[in-house]
């Protein structure tokens, strides 16, 4: 038999969907993905700089997906934490706190600690 260089009609060709952005206002402080400069926070919803490193924000963000959650020992204590990334890029960015095993620390739960090294201020900084 002859081979035919198209497929059947039946079978479709799947494709993956574009990720649309979603952007922040102009008028606030935005920090943004340094891999592709997505949009990922307000500075308005910064909480506190957990270090030098790291950034510590409230529920707020976008353009940012969570992985599965997973028992890590950090610093503080255990925690269960998912790895956030940045949905248009899909780099890691930071981490998720789902659950805090220590009373001192449940404050933290679902914030995101996003690390400065995968952040760039954007719209309105001096």
């Amino acid at each position: 038999p002859e081979l035919s260089e198209e497929p059947p009609a039946e079978m479709v060709k799947m494709t993956k969907s574009k990720t649309f952005q979603a952007y922040l206002p102009n008028c606030h402080r935005t920090y943004s993905c340094i891999h592709c400069r997505a949009h990922l926070a307000n500075h308005d919803e910064l909480i506190s700089k957990a270090s030098v490193l790291l950034f510590l924000f409230f529920f707020s963000r976008v353009n940012v997906g969570c992985g599965p959650a997973e028992e890590r020992v950090l610093l503080t204590g255990l925690h269960a934490v998912a790895d956030i990334y940045c949905e248009n890029c899909k780099t890691t960015l930071g981490w998720k706190y789902e659950h805090a095993f220590e009373s001192s620390q449940k404050y933290k739960e679902g914030k995101f600690i996003i690390e400065l090294a995968h952040m760039i201020k954007d719209n309105g900084w001096e």
